[in-house]
């Protein structure tokens, strides 16, 4: 079988011939469709977001209470169950060991014709057909994928770079299995029994979040080292870097990019010698050269890329580890190139990720409905370029800074915070409590005292510690996307971009004739910067700079570990 496929329709970059293992057959037609089938029925989740995993963890945590109170389930097994909800959607492995210690426990501990007993053994047994559907749908797709490749293997590439996988969640994992077992260890101490199971439930639940990072983390090694260790399936693709950042990839036969079978998150290695090269670091100019394609390109960060062929290592199923070898991006490498040519070797940094075809109409209602929206804003940001060269060239000093939009977002939060805690009793009162009032100490201050700065040095940005500042020659981004306003420096020791964020909606906007403030800021600022003509000639005093932030956040908390302690 030749080592390049017949493409016709829209041509995909091409792999030269030396980067395909011998054999290697394209991944299309009827196994595609079955592997594309092989996926849970729709009320099975498989692709869940980080905000839906925290609201199952707080019914979860709100389950487990109920369950201790009504059941008298010690704090242990009762955070179990809270877990469980947690594993279904992230871990399907665990619950299928957790399932039948939950069913041991509810037997031991509750009635058979309680009403309690009888809810939280029917939420259990869902969990657990949900889990056991969903591998098994994973072992069909892994069968497929090794029908497909027809027992042909091969070693990994040399430039798969070093094992990293798994290695950021097992250290992240530890920090909140430390911290729950702290507030087991005080937890237990407490006078009150009511404080005392409360405080023990949620430290074991935080303990269990954090054991369950832990495992993501080792299962992901696990996965990703068992690819190195033995020649592994390959199979023939199309792939493309998509919107968010993650691969996407197609069926070999499918060159207009129309369903996408799967996408994943991948590190990205070009070889030794580009591993070399990293390790001495970029020059300067070189980071500038760098930076300047960045700022170039960032008007298409929201398209995906290039479609092109690929090697894929590893038999693909949802939750799985793969290696997949393409050109890079910006080159065409024709066929019979020599075996020189340059390619990319891309290691998963997350588990596979199966598309339904669900999954695939809402992707692309929510890439018309982003189309719609950056149309609407289009038309508000001609509107505040123009209301801008009103108010520029007189050489003053420029501010600008919150106002009542994000005044509002931020009594909203605290009203909401507020309604939801102090509602409660005990330690459900206080642990949440806490938690909310740190949350707030560091992001209310952020939202309701932003005040950017801009003079003839540059541009200056008022934070939590210390006020930070760009010159104008090292402004790299300046945008406002959405509700966000992002302002961002060439230079590393800039730190993390500047952030923040208000809500809006564009159909107020056009029915009104409305600027939103954002859109009014950014406009004035990208005026600045690309105009010097337009830029203040006048330097601004320290204190009209704004002041750091961190005492206001401490009044704040203070105000509200008063209002938990004082409210009754």
């Amino acid at each position: 079988m030749s080592a390049n496929i017949e493409l016709q329709g829209q041509p995909s970059r091409r792999l030269p011939e030396s980067a395909v293992p011998e054999g290697c057959h394209p991944w299309g037609g009827e196994r595609v469709r079955a592997w594309a089938k092989a996926q849970p029925p729709v009320w099975v989740p498989v692709r869940t977001r980080s905000i839906h995993v925290l609201a199952v963890a707080v019914v979860g945590l709100v389950g487990g209470f109920w369950l201790a109170n009504l059941v008298d389930v010690p704090p242990g097994p009762a955070a179990l169950f809270s877990l469980q909800l947690v594993w279904t959607l992230v871990r399907p492995e665990v619950v299928r060991v957790s399932a039948p210690v939950l069913f041991f426990v509810l037997a031991w501990y509750g009635e058979s014709r309680d009403v309690a007993t009888l809810l939280a053994t029917l939420a259990v047994t869902v969990t657990w057909a949900m889990a056991e559907i969903r591998l098994s749908a994973r072992r069909t797709q892994r069968q497929w994928a090794l029908a497909a490749a027809e027992g042909v293997t091969a070693s990994l590439p040399a430039g798969v770079g070093p094992l990293r996988r798994g290695r950021f969640l097992v250290g992240l994992g530890l920090v909140p299995a430390v911290l729950g077992g702290v507030m087991v260890y005080f937890g237990s101490g407490l006078d009150v029994a009511a404080d005392r199971l409360e405080a023990t439930l949620a430290g074991w639940f935080v303990v269990g979040l954090g054991g369950t990072l832990v495992l993501s983390g080792w299962l992901g090694r696990r996965r990703a080292a068992a690819l190195r260790g033995a020649p592994v399936p390959v199979l023939r693709v199309l792939m493309r870097d998509g919107a968010n950042g993650d691969i996407e990839v197609f069926a070999a036969d499918d060159v207009a990019a129309v369903r996408p079978l799967f996408t994943v998150a991948a590190e990205e290695w070009y070889g030794d010698e580009d591993e070399d090269e990293g390790d001495r670091g970029l020059s300067q100019e070189e980071m500038d050269e760098l930076l300047d394609s960045i700022e170039n390109d960032e008007g298409d960060d929201e398209q995906p890329g290039d479609l092109r062929e690929a090697v894929l290592y590893g038999a693909p199923y949802e939750g799985g580890e793969i290696v997949i070898v393409s050109v890079p991006e910006d080159e065409d490498v024709a066929p019979g190139a020599s075996e020189d040519e340059e390619l990319v070797v891309e290691s998963s940094t997350g588990p596979v990720r199966a598309l339904s075809e669900r999954a695939v109409r809402r992707r692309v209602g929510a890439e018309k409905a982003r189309a719609r929206r950056n149309a609407a804003y289009a038309d508000r940001r001609e509107a505040a370029a123009a209301v801008t060269a009103e108010h520029l060239g007189s050489g003053a000093v420029r501010r600008w800074r919150a106002g009542w939009l994000d005044w509002a977002v931020c009594l909203a939060l605290a009203v909401w915070a507020a309604l939801l805690v102090l509602t409660e009793v005990g330690g459900w009162r206080y642990i949440p409590g806490a938690l909310l009032g740190l949350g707030g100490a560091f992001l209310l201050p952020c939202m309701a005292a932003w005040r950017v700065t801009a003079d003839r040095d540059g541009l200056w940005f008022n934070g939590m510690r210390r006020v930070r500042h760009i010159a104008w020659d090292h402004v790299m981004t300046v945008k406002c996307e959405g509700g966000e306003l992002k302002v961002d420096s060439r230079r590393a020791r800039f730190g993390a971009p500047w952030v923040t964020h208000a809500p809006r909606w564009a159909r107020l906007e056009r029915r009104f004739g409305l600027i939103h403030p954002y859109e009014k800021a950014a406009a004035e600022i990208t005026a600045m910067w690309k105009d010097p003509a337009l830029r203040p000639t006048e330097a601004s005093a320290e204190r009209a700079r704004g002041r750091v932030l961190w005492p206001l956040g401490v009044v704040l908390a203070v105000l509200w570990v008063a209002v938990l302690v004082l409210v009754p």
